[in-house]
């Protein structure tokens, strides 16, 4: 960012102080080419596949910390919380954790005593950086009347799997805040899903304390109504509430165009109302939503680059390629200062 520019830029984390923490997703890459904006603006960090089974555990007896430890290093350097992400999720896991030597699905036991192992070893690891961890991501079903989604977890444990995670999550660190977390979390179907899985769990007396709403949404979905609807729904729940993954892409999801080379006046201009509106429905809910994280930094770099049109750009944060504040960087905050 242009130091001219950087004494009048007002900082995110400062202007949302007695709101909620702002946090972004960050990797190694951006942990270096947004370096400043993250210092300046951002007071929690997301490891953004750094701290996934994949990543940190790829095979039984190995474990990379590496790229997590440095990512821990620059919270703990810049006086940043962290969130972990994620202890069990469908995706991104290696194979060695579901089958057993000599081939074939693990049973029960054998999957239980990996997931212990990996939760002790992951979670004591960053027992004094990380204040909560996603426990289980994405376990829930898009569609249909299953509530759970097929996946090797369900397949060899059941739906106690998700239980046991954060039993063991609990015991490896009894201070951190376990969050159960998910996407399309707005759309009414699956949000009543979500509200069923959390109420048992809080019914059979699982350590969980919070639900994470990835927010992954467009210009004009979900509607601000259903947004709403969501938080409250999760609210009643008696949980604490973070936005864990937010980012506003300027095309909905059956939009295919592949042609932009850069946004359209008319996306920015829609970008710029909806996180007004976004952060106006944030602040509203202020005593409930403790964190709000971006997934990412700045426009230069987002996982919505390619997904899901291979080939194409897109541009969903508050601050562009060139790491300068957007319009609707200046509507988030102007809105921060008037009355709610």
């Amino acid at each position: 960012m242009d130091q001219d520019a950087i004494g009048v830029v007002p900082k995110l984390r400062d202007v949302f102080a007695g709101y909620f923490r702002i946090g972004a997703a960050v990797n190694p890459r951006t942990l270096v080419s947004s370096a400043d904006l993250l210092a300046r603006h951002f007071n929690c960090i997301t490891a953004e596949n750094e701290m996934k089974f994949e990543r940190i555990h790829p095979h039984e007896e190995t474990y990379a910390f590496e790229d997590a430890d440095r990512l821990a290093g620059f919270a703990r350097e810049h006086g940043m919380k962290m969130r972990g992400h994620t202890l069990v999720w469908h995706n991104q896991t290696p194979d060695w954790l579901f089958e057993k030597p000599g081939g074939g699905l693990a049973d029960k036991a054998l999957l239980y005593a990996r997931l212990k192992a990996h939760i002790d070893t992951v979670v004591g690891r960053y027992k004094s950086d990380v204040f909560c961890w996603d426990v289980v991501n994405e376990a829930v079903a898009d569609e249909g009347s299953e509530l759970l989604r097929e996946s090797k977890w369900l397949r060899i444990a059941g739906e106690e799997f998700i239980a046991k995670a954060f039993e063991f999550a609990h015991e490896a660190d009894p201070d951190a805040l376990l969050f159960y977390n998910d996407y399309n979390e707005s759309h009414p179907a699956k949000r009543e899903k979500i509200v069923t899985l959390v109420r048992s769990l809080k019914a059979r007396g699982v350590p969980i304390h919070g639900v994470g709403l990835q927010a992954h949404w467009q210009l004009r979905s979900p509607p601000a109504d259903d947004i709403r609807a969501a938080i409250e729904r999760y609210a009643s729940l008696g949980l604490k509430l973070h936005i864990t993954e937010l980012d506003v892409s300027v095309f909905e999801w059956d939009d295919r165009r592949a042609d932009l080379k850069s946004p359209t006046a008319e996306m920015m201009e829609l970008q710029e109302r909806r996180y007004e509106q976004i952060f106006r429905i944030f602040r509203e809910y202020r005593d409930v939503i403790e964190c709000v994280t971006f997934w990412g930094v700045a426009d230069d770099y987002t996982w919505l680059d390619h997904f899901p049109v291979r080939g194409r750009k897109n541009w969903p944060f508050l601050f562009d390629e060139r790491h300068q504040p957007k319009p609707s960087f200046w509507k988030v905050v102007n809105g921060a200062g008037t009355q709610e």
